[in-house]
């Protein structure tokens, strides 16, 4: 049983590959989705392998991390004290011909991303009629409309998508001047879009990649060798839940174990030389040598009860 929780957001400032394991149509990498809403996300067993290798290869402290995840073998001794929730999709960036891009949302995105807030998230969430969108500011708009990719949306400022885009901007990324530029950007240009529609864009406007090996002996592309990757897009907003419970090692120094608010502070927090998740970098998925999977992790402000 968990006896702490703590909201989690994950912002991604590179193209992200967390692969699904299956070729999709033309697409040989495609990225992990959920199955009923098709709604890209990354898998919490993902997230935990990759904080794992990320703390074995910054804190130099392997008793500490078997303590926090379990024992690397024998896993039978004793289960790890903290858990990942799948990250679940919040906005997805979508092009648009004012501003360059925007933070796309949904009703069905929001009313999850509340229900896992908890009472923190005091805003309501907005229903939005097919080929309507609701924004945080009317700025984006083109005489009354919201041009997206290649769809023409009618638009419209609300109150309701306004609270919204300053609780995300508040809450999903880190403060200081380096993420200035961004959290304004999530507070003027949220749009909240149908179901329907937001579906339509995060099945369609991901980044695909096409790789390829060059054979050594010819200079040309080997045989066989051309294949074609899919990212979630930089600017990408996920969201989670990251769990606690008391620390589960057997042993004599059982006074010693780690209640669920220390194991949640030993993995988010810095504490000496060893660095936390809380506003860092954290390297997710595939291509890590190509400059793939960056993400900045943030811990919401507030408690959910």
């Amino acid at each position: 049983m968990f006896e702490a929780q703590q909201l989690v957001f994950y912002s991604c400032i590179s193209p992200v590959h967390m692969g699904a394991g299956q070729a999709i149509g033309v697409i040989d990498n495609p990225i992990q989705r959920e199955v009923h809403t098709g709604h890209p996300l990354i898998a919490g067993s993902g997230l935990k392998g990759a904080v794992r290798h990320h703390f074995t290869r910054t804190w130099q402290d392997s008793e500490l991390i078997n303590r926090l995840f379990g024992p690397e073998r024998n896993a039978s001794d004793h289960a790890g004290a903290i858990a990942f929730s799948d990250a679940t999709l919040v906005t997805f960036p979508v092009r648009s011909l004012r501003n360059t891009f925007v933070h796309a949302t949904c009703p069905s995105a929001l009313a999850r991303l509340k229900r896992i807030a908890g009472s923190t998230a005091a805003w309501a969430v907005p229903s939005v009629a097919e080929g309507h969108a609701q924004l945080a500011s009317a700025a984006i708009l083109s005489n009354q409309r919201l041009l997206l990719e290649v769809f023409d949306f009618a638009g419209a400022a609300d109150a309701k998508v306004t609270a919204i885009a300053e609780w995300l901007a508040t809450n999903a990324l880190p403060p200081g001047d380096e993420h200035e530029f961004f959290r304004n950007k999530l507070k003027n240009d949220l749009v909240v879009l149908s179901d329907t529609d937001f579906g339509h864009f995060v099945r369609n406007a991901t980044v695909v990649e096409a790789h390829v090996r060059i054979d050594d002996q010819t200079g040309t592309a080997a045989a066989g060798a051309l294949f074609y990757t899919e990212n979630l897009p930089p600017e990408t907003l996920l969201a989670g839940l990251l769990l606690a419970s008391v620390e589960r090692r057997q042993g004599p120094d059982k006074e010693d174990l780690l209640d669920a608010d220390r194991v949640l502070a030993s993995v988010l927090h810095d504490q000496g030389e060893r660095h936390g998740l809380h506003d860092h970098l954290l390297q997710v998925g595939g291509d890590a040598t190509t400059g793939r999977g960056l993400l900045v992790i943030h811990a919401a402000s507030g408690d959910r009860p």
